[in-house]
């Protein structure tokens, strides 16, 4: 059965960096979009960065312009989301997402 696993989570202080990454367990994102989306609680879930399937365009939220950056390695099976100069309002739960699958989250903290 298909499904994604993020890692790369945890707690930073604000201004530091962390870099998440999506695998998917059974395929790989060849010819695959795939975005990162986060949520807080009481919040909608939020998309934040995304890239598309042939020309790898990127699009990101205001919010994260900028600071994050979505990729793809290049043998097409890790999806990465590099975050710099992070906010305390970055704290939140990181999705990973493509065609119809999410993965099951993984928590972003930022805090001094």
């Amino acid at each position: 059965q298909f499904h994604l696993v993020e890692s790369g989570g945890g707690l930073v202080q604000p201004g530091g960096s962390l870099r998440l990454s999506c695998t998917g367990s059974g395929f790989t994102f060849n010819r695959r979009a795939a975005s990162w989306h986060r949520q807080v609680p009481g919040r909608e879930r939020e998309q934040v960065a995304a890239i598309t399937s042939a020309s790898r365009n990127t699009m990101y939220a205001d919010s994260v312009k900028g600071r994050f950056t979505i990729s793809v390695d290049n043998d097409n099976r890790v999806v990465y989301l590099n975050m710099n100069d992070l906010k305390v309002e970055d704290t939140a739960v990181y999705f990973c997402h493509s065609g119809n699958l999410w993965g099951s989250g993984i928590q972003v903290s930022v805090s001094s």
